[in-house]
């Protein structure tokens, strides 16, 4: 039986990606702060902090002697917004190293397993926010990471069977989002009705787009970004 990472799995996007391996009748690993209520028999939580990168290592391989996952998809986000005179570098790095360290550490650890299966499957969620969005320096600089990095591993990692992806998603109704946006406030209509689709995305939107590039048929598509964001990565100008 095939074997996943995926990471932020406790809730929104992560859980529906979860969810959605689940059905395909993949076991999967879910990393997170907290295992949260979604219970399965090939579900197995992990509990850590990955902006923690010595903690992370750790349960990279412990995950991946026990495992052998051949597909990793690193969800986990945190956005920690902040205009340009308040950004915090200490912010900075603890995203860097959730967002990107985290990515290296975690597809390095089942490097082993995809190489011994000949495939292998590496899916990085990042953000519409990567072309540019007020208040994200940290947010939109670590997620475009995810972009160059991708690039990178889907050339390295092709002779291999492995191949690497992004999806770049927003807005997503999720906490992530209303931690930001308060939940029932009236911006949140204003958002929505800016969307060309008029529409914030559900976490469901995500993990469809997830499991396409995670799906052993989708081996001739790598180094690719798809953008789940209801147009807004297109333009929402209105004349």
């Amino acid at each position: 039986m095939s074997a996943a990472i995926v990471t932020g799995g406790a809730a929104g996007i992560g859980r529906a990606v979860a969810e959605s391996l689940l059905a395909a009748g993949t076991e999967v690993v879910s990393l997170d702060l907290r295992p949260g209520d979604l219970r399965h028999p090939r579900l197995h939580h992990v509990t850590v902090d990955l902006a923690d990168t010595g903690a992370t290592a750790e349960a990279a391989a412990a995950i991946a002697r026990t495992h052998a996952p051949t597909t990793v998809i690193h969800n986990a986000g945190v956005i920690r917004p902040a205009p340009l005179p308040e950004v915090k570098l200490e912010d900075l790095g603890a995203l860097v190293n959730l967002h990107l360290a985290a990515a290296v550490l975690l597809t390095q650890a089942c490097l082993p397993a995809m190489k011994a299966a000949g495939y292998g499957r590496v899916v990085l969620v990042s953000s519409r926010a990567v072309l540019g969005l007020p208040t994200r320096t940290a947010y939109s600089a670590t997620k475009a990471g995810m972009l160059g990095m991708a690039r990178t591993w889907a050339l390295e990692l092709a002779p291999l069977g492995v191949t690497v992806n992004v999806v770049a998603p927003g807005p997503i109704r999720t906490a992530n989002f209303h931690s930001v946006v308060p939940e029932g406030s009236p911006q949140v209509e204003r958002i929505a009705q800016g969307i060309p689709v008029k529409r914030l995305g559900e976490a469901a939107d995500v993990a469809r787009a997830v499991m396409f590039f995670a799906a052993p048929e989708a081996g001739f598509v790598t180094g690719q970004v798809l953008y789940v964001c209801g147009g807004t990565s297109v333009g929402s100008l209105t004349l």
